[in-house]
C-alpha cells in the first residue's frame, strides 16, 4: 500500500512539474515574439474602472524595438518608446514630455528579462483555449504561490504567440486590471517613427533619469521582504524644498513592482494605508523621516514590507 502511494506522489508530482513547465515555456515564446515581430492594433485598457481604447504599433527591426501608443479619445495623447526613452506628446495642450532612461518592459504586460525567475513565485499552466479579437487563444493561469501578490490570466494568440488579453486579480477574484486586443495584425515591416522635439511650438520637456546607485547606500533594512521580490534599482533625488534628499529604491518579482520611498517628514502627511484603484500604499514615520512602500499588490504587502524597514 505504502509503495502504491509514493508511487502515485511520484506520478502527480511529475505531472504537475510538467504542466508548469509548459506554461512558462509559453511564456518564454510570448516574450520572444513580443520582441521579434512587427503588429498593431486597436488596445483597451481597463483600470480603475477607467476604459482607454489606443492605437498600437510595434516595429522591430535587427534586435531594436520602437512602441507607440495614440489615443482615440481625449485628452489626445501619443506615447512612443524607444530604446532609451519615452516620450509622450499632449495633442491638445501642445506639450511634449520625454523621460530619458532605458525601457524594456512594454506598454501590454510587464515580463521579466529571465521568464524562469517567475517559477519560484508564481504557478504558470495553460488552462483552456478561448477566442480574443476574432483568434484562437491558450488561456495561461498564472496564480502566486503565496497572498503577497496579484492573480494573472494571459490569453495568448495561438499562431503568433503574442498576447492578446491580460487580466489581474484581486485577492477575491475580481478584476482589477484588463488590457484587451479588439484588433490585431501582423505585419512584414512597421516603419519605426522619427521623433522632432524641436517642431512648431511645441512646449518640450526633458527628463533625464537619476544615476543610479550601489545598494550598498541603501539606508535602511528590509526585514519582511516576500521571497521573489528582487531590488531592482536605488536612487537619490535632491528636491529644491527639502534639504533631504528622496530616496527611492524599486523591487520586483518579474511581474509586480514596489517602490520604497524615503522622505522627509511633513506635517500634511497622512500615515497608515492608503488605496488609489490597484495601487495600495502604506506610509510610516521613523525619526525625522517618513518612509512610503507603495506598488500594485495586495494592501498586506506594502504593510508588511513597511513595518520591516529599520535604518542602518
Amino acid at each position: 500500500m505504502l509503495q502504491r502511494l509514493l508511487f502515485l506522489l511520484v506520478v502527480f508530482s511529475s505531472s504537475v512539474f510538467a504542466e508548469e513547465q509548459g506554461g512558462l515555456e509559453w511564456l518564454e515564446k510570448m516574450s520572444r515574439a513580443m520582441k521579434e515581430l512587427n503588429y498593431q492594433g486597436t488596445v483597451a485598457f481597463m483600470k480603475n474602472g477607467q476604459l482607454d481604447t489606443m492605437k498600437y504599433s510595434h516595429a522591430a527591426k535587427n534586435g531594436v524595438e520602437q512602441e507607440r501608443l495614440l489615443s482615440l479619445n481625449s485628452p489626445m495623447r501619443e506615447v512612443i518608446r524607444d530604446s532609451g526613452k519615452i516620450s509622450c506628446t499632449f495633442k491638445e495642450s501642445q506639450k511634449r514630455i520625454v523621460n530619458h532612461r532605458p525601457v524594456s518592459q512594454s506598454f501590454i504586460i510587464d515580463l521579466p528579462q529571465q521568464i524562469s525567475q517567475l517559477a519560484a513565485v508564481y504557478k504558470i499552466v495553460v488552462s483552456g483555449e478561448e477566442a480574443v479579437a476574432m483568434r484562437p487563444a491558450r488561456v495561461l493561469d498564472i496564480q502566486p504561490r503565496d497572498d503577497y501578490r496579484y492573480s494573472r490570466k494571459v490569453w495568448l494568440d495561438k499562431q503568433r504567440l503574442l498576447p492578446l488579453k491580460i487580466e489581474v486579480y484581486d485577492l477575491n477574484g475580481a478584476i482589477l486590471e484588463q488590457v484587451v486586443f479588439t484588433d490585431l495584425s501582423v505585419e512584414p515591416q512597421i516603419p519605426f517613427l522619427a521623433i522632432d522635439n524641436h517642431e512648431g511650438d511645441m512646449d518640450v520637456q526633458h527628463i533625464h533619469r537619476v544615476q543610479s546607485e550601489s545598494f550598498d547606500k541603501i539606508p535602511f533594512q528590509l526585514h519582511n521582504l516576500p521571497v521573489g521580490f528582487n531590488k531592482v534599482f536605488f536612487t537619490r533625488m535632491s528636491m529644491h524644498q527639502s534639504s533631504q534628499p528622496v530616496e527611492h529604491l524599486l523591487l520586483s518579482d518579474g511581474f509586480s513592482s514596489i517602490s520604497i520611498y524615503l522622505d522627509e517628514k511633513t506635517e500634511d502627511m497622512e500615515v497608515g494605508l492608503q488605496n488609489v484603484g490597484s495601487v495600495n500604499s502604506f506610509t510610516r514615520i521613523i525619526a525625522d523621516s517618513q518612509v512610503t512602500v507603495l506598488g500594485e499588490v495586495p494592501a498586506k504587502t506594502v504593510e508588511y514590507i513597511a513595518q520591516g524597514i529599520t535604518f542602518n
